[in-house]
């Protein structure tokens, strides 16, 4: 990036102009990685990642979304190496809470607890910024929730959005198409348009990963027929 001069060594300075690069450098890895989406309805939420699998590579695990709890996923764009250390983090959290409380952690509280984690990360020298941007989404005593937590360290609330590569035209096309009242089957559909919405010629579903919190259940995939059928349904969201 032209004009740091030197304002980029390290993420605890700030540029004459207020900026810190190392942290816009972090979220500019998040732009570059391949597309997530996460959605909640009444029945629960959905969460679908684009995954790119080489010819010759096994594309039965999902490299890019992650259980943390029973009741908590993570849907991951950027650097995946950075994301699953993040996961593994809140997985500790998130029993620790439990055996603390023996309740079940919150969704909000996990959320805030990884962005904290993030901001951490612009606050030393010596380190840099998690180039990684998650979804948390899951279903606790409070409802269905959906948070993205970013480099910088800040953490928001949504009823539906994209991250990654394309997140603002994908996101423009959820506004247009979401519904508050709209059921798990149509949240799966909208989904998977939105993934295709940044692919030239979607074919089949081996592009996509999908899982989902149904209200009181706990997270699981959605795939083979099933993940079809959500794609054949895609279709009535036009592109």
């Amino acid at each position: 990036m032209m004009g740091s001069r030197g304002y980029d060594m390290t993420p605890t300075m700030y540029s004459p102009d207020g900026r810190i690069y190392q942290v816009e450098y972090a979220i500019e890895t998040v732009k570059r990685g391949t597309l997530a989406v996460g959605i909640r309805c009444g029945e629960g939420i959905v969460m679908a990642v684009e995954e790119k699998p080489r010819a010759l590579q096994s594309n039965d695990i999902a490299q890019k979304i992650f259980r943390v709890d029973g009741h908590i996923g993570v849907a991951a764009a950027g650097y995946i190496p950075d994301a699953r250390v993040q996961v593994e983090n809140a997985r500790m959290f998130s029993q620790g809470n439990r055996l603390a409380y023996d309740e079940s952690v919150e969704v909000e509280t996990v959320a805030k607890h990884l962005a904290d984690q993030c901001h951490q990360f612009t606050q030393y020298s010596g380190v840099r910024p998690y180039g990684v941007a998650l979804i948390v989404a899951g279903v606790d005593q409070k409802g269905q929730s959906v948070y993205v937590t970013d480099p910088s360290g800040t953490y928001v609330q949504y009823s539906a959005v994209a991250i990654g590569a394309g997140a603002d035209e994908v996101t423009d096309f959820l506004e247009k198409h979401y519904a508050a009242d709209m059921g798990m089957d149509d949240a799966a559909a909208l989904a998977v348009a939105a993934i295709n919405l940044r692919v030239d010629k979607p074919e089949g579903t081996d592009h996509i990963k999908m899982a989902r919190i149904v209200n009181g259940g706990e997270l699981s995939r959605v795939e083979g027929e099933e993940l079809k059928g959500h794609a054949r349904a895609s279709a009535r969201f036009g592109r």
